[in-house]
């Protein structure tokens, strides 16, 4: 019997990860705007500086898309912070296109979507080889963001309860998303002071 096309594949399953999609909104306007080399050259500076964070916080690149940037914490190597280390990853790109948007003068803005849950991380393809995954929970985390807002960081219920005790985040309710139904979603609004975190229970201790 021939081996099975799959069976070749370089596939890993994991049980703990956060997953993060971005995209610069009204980068299609912006594209008119600009000769392509400034454009790519832009991009270049933009997804340099979100590398560098990436490689930073210890978080794995996957893949750019046009203008739109994936990342994911927690694989290869598991991690019990995945959620915080993707947060972080969030609210520092924010800061990033803020930056961007100031120095050359012209509106920059993320749309960010955010999921935690189990994904399968593989290598496929055999000219070009190419890292993803694949996942429900890859596929929600893409809806979050494309179901956002310019400047804001939507995240789902499961990485709410990651983040609540150390996070400050803001409900938007429920939305309907594509293929689940009814979510409630959240904003993730940024780091909370010391003084606004919880005081450790005794199953914490």
């Amino acid at each position: 019997m021939g081996q099975h096309p799959l069976s070749t594949a370089i596939a890993e399953h994991y049980e703990e990860v956060s997953i993060l999609f971005a995209d610069i909104v009204g980068f299609t306007s912006l594209s008119a705007r600009l000769d392509a080399i400034a454009i790519v050259n832009l991009l270049n500076r933009i997804f340099s500086r979100f590398d560098q964070l990436a490689d930073q916080l210890g978080l794995e690149k996957i893949k750019t898309i046009g203008d739109a940037y994936m990342v994911a914490s927690g694989l290869p190597h598991p991690r019990a912070d995945h959620a915080e280390a993707i947060a972080e990853m969030a609210l520092e790109m924010t800061t990033v296109m803020q930056q961007f948007g100031h120095e050359l003068d012209i509106d920059l803005k993320l749309r960010i979507g955010i999921n935690s849950g189990i994904v399968v991380a593989g290598v496929i393809g055999k000219k070009k080889f190419i890292y993803d995954l694949w996942g429900d929970a890859v596929n929600v985390a893409s809806r979050m963001e494309s179901l956002g807002e310019p400047g804001s960081i939507q995240v789902t219920e499961t990485t709410y309860q990651l983040l609540k005790a150390s996070y400050e985040l803001r409900s938007r309710g429920r939305i309907t998303v594509k293929g689940k139904g009814a979510m409630n979603t959240y904003w993730l609004v940024g780091k909370r002071a010391i003084a606004d975190c919880p005081p450790p229970t005794l199953e914490s201790v």
